[in-house]
């Protein structure tokens, strides 16, 4: 099946079309800022974009900074709060006339590395952590992804854990890789004490400097950096249209 992907980020939103059988985009990605204020209007009208540069007409899968249920946008960490209990799957769907499924945009990383990466075939408790200007987390088990486990925002030292070591704080506080990689060692350490992984993945754009920091990391499990890189998002997010898609038509088939 081929879905078009839209990676929805604070900065940009991408998209491409996919073919969800072999994982591989078939054409040139397109990004596209994202409006200043990041509100749902003017982001929804970009993606409508993205799907008419594409002549797009077939289902859309959708990755979304944050908390996403039943297509409803839950949380808003890195765009306007505006979004929070927003209809983002009718809206879009209503805006561009295609089947729309919206996902969290961490967990949508984490399909595409668990179908086409490093994951692939993996059992046992998979966690995927992309590093970038948040944390995003994606928590598998045998294969079946935890929704919305956005264990970024978890509480470490009286701190969210994201604003203290995400790739965003190491800019904003100009920490060296040494000091950054000592602070995001003890958050895996702790998700580590919570989730007993056996394996992490490490994605997002800081995973391709995974070099400068990894003797800093020393989880008691394996530790590899993704496969998918900036591709993961557009991906996953097809694989999740994809998906929703088969279970509507499976509930239509029902009815």
């Amino acid at each position: 099946m081929k879905v078009l992907g839209i990676d929805i980020g604070g900065s940009g939103i991408k998209g491409a079309p996919v073919d969800t059988e072999t994982g591989q985009m078939l054409a040139a990605r397109i990004r596209l800022p994202t409006p200043v204020g990041a509100r749902p209007g003017p982001m929804v009208d970009i993606i409508a974009d993205i799907v008419q540069s594409f002549k797009w007409s077939g289902p859309i899968g959708c990755g979304f900074p944050g908390v996403v249920q039943n297509g409803v946008t839950l949380s808003a960490a890195n765009v306007s709060k505006k979004w929070v209990g927003f209809h983002a799957a009718d809206e879009i769907a209503q805006k561009t006339g295609c089947p729309v499924c919206v996902i969290n945009d961490a967990d949508a990383a984490g399909l595409a590395e668990m179908h086409f990466g490093v994951g692939r075939g993996r059992n046992g408790v998979v966690l995927v952590v992309t590093i970038g200007t948040g944390l995003g987390t994606a928590l598998f088990t045998d294969g079946h992804l935890l929704p919305n486990a956005e264990l970024g925002h978890i509480e470490i030292d009286g701190q969210d854990a994201e604003s203290r070591a995400s790739d965003a704080a190491r800019k904003r506080e100009k920490l060296s890789w040494k000091k950054w990689g000592k602070r995001f060692n003890k958050y895996l350490n702790t998700l580590n004490s919570l989730f007993s992984p056996d394996l992490v993945v490490l994605g997002g754009g800081t995973s391709n400097k995974y070099a400068e920091f990894s003797e800093y990391i020393d989880l008691p499990c394996e530790v590899v950096t993704a496969k998918m890189l900036n591709e993961a998002g557009i991906v996953g997010a097809a694989l999740a249209g994809r998906f929703c898609l088969s279970e509507e038509l499976a509930l239509q088939a029902d009815g």
